[in-house]
């Protein structure tokens, strides 16, 4: 290898419409049911392969001031160890990612760093795995990246989010988000549920959802719910002070005829206003910082 090889990239972010939290499995991971919609906010990333070493960087508007700890740790850094161990290609690398989606705020920013590594060194790559071996490379990094794999705007997934099935797309709309300086640990999130739901002694029935639940706004908003939304209010000030806020500007968009979904998104903290574009929203900067987007 002579030069360099290098892509460029965006890693948009997503919003989950709908997220049910299923049994726990043997391995100790939860299955999900949820509603992938991804989002124009996005993460813009630069990846190179080259001869010798492995580093990356990352800053930008998003980065906490904190940081984000050990490179190595980074959850694009582990999609590049997996797939150049996945491939058997002996190479190093150099990312480069300006953070603009926010960090532990459940919009995915995480995950689609992963999902770009992933696909840029696929692109690059002299034996490339093919798709398959791809999402089975991003189901080990965590349940939202084999969907920014796919590089699908609308997506159906299920068990740990591995198993996907591509929708038609929507409309576009309008996604108002409230987004905090305090993020919210997943692990934490999950044991503070199933502590809940172990309390309540809840049983984990399935669900059943009509074929046409996904085939407009209207027949989505009519499921559109978070697990989540039961326990991080109890530990997350923020979230606890905008949801209500949300539901009323939820009511106050259907009233007039129109769709809206107002919910926190992943396990928290951001918190979205699905609406339409010509319905301007009430969210003020008070309950947290206030980010405008659109569904892509």
């Amino acid at each position: 290898m002579h030069a360099p090889y290098q892509r460029t990239l965006r890693a948009h972010g997503k919003i989950n419409l709908l997220l049910r939290i299923l049994a726990r499995e043997e391995g100790g991971f939860h299955g999900i049911e949820t509603v992938f919609q991804r989002i124009a906010l996005h993460d813009l990333m630069h990846v190179s392969v080259i001869e010798k070493g492995r580093s990356l960087e990352c800053d930008g508007p998003a980065m906490p001031v904190e940081g984000l700890g050990p490179p190595e740790h980074n959850l694009a850094w582990r999609a590049a160890e997996a797939y150049t161990a996945a491939s058997g290609w002996d190479t190093g690398w150099h990312i480069e990612i300006e953070k603009n989606i926010p960090v532990g705020g459940g919009l995915g920013g995480g995950s689609a760093d992963a999902a770009g590594v992933l696909r840029a060194m696929e692109a690059m790559s002299p034996k490339p795995v093919g798709l398959p071996a791809l999402l089975e490379l991003a189901g080990t990094l965590g349940a939202d990246v084999p969907f920014f794999v796919c590089d699908t705007s609308f997506a159906l997934a299920w068990s740990r989010g591995n198993r996907l099935l591509q929708l038609t797309a929507l409309p576009q709309m309008a996604v108002t988000l409230v987004t905090f300086d305090a993020g919210v640990s997943t692990a934490a999130a999950y044991t503070a549920f199933a502590n809940a739901r172990h309390d309540s002694r809840e049983g984990v029935g399935a669900t059943w959802y009509p074929a046409s639940m996904t085939a407009s706004w209207e027949s989505l908003s009519a499921f559109a719910v978070n697990d989540f939304e039961r326990v991080v209010p109890l530990f997350h000030g923020g979230v606890a002070k905008v949801l209500p806020a949300l539901r009323k500007e939820v009511s106050r968009i259907r009233a007039v005829g129109a769709p809206a979904i107002g919910l926190m998104s992943g396990s928290g903290a951001s918190c979205f206003l699905l609406h339409p574009p010509e319905l301007p929203t009430r969210l003020e900067s008070d309950y947290g910082t206030v980010v405008r987007t659109t569904t892509t």
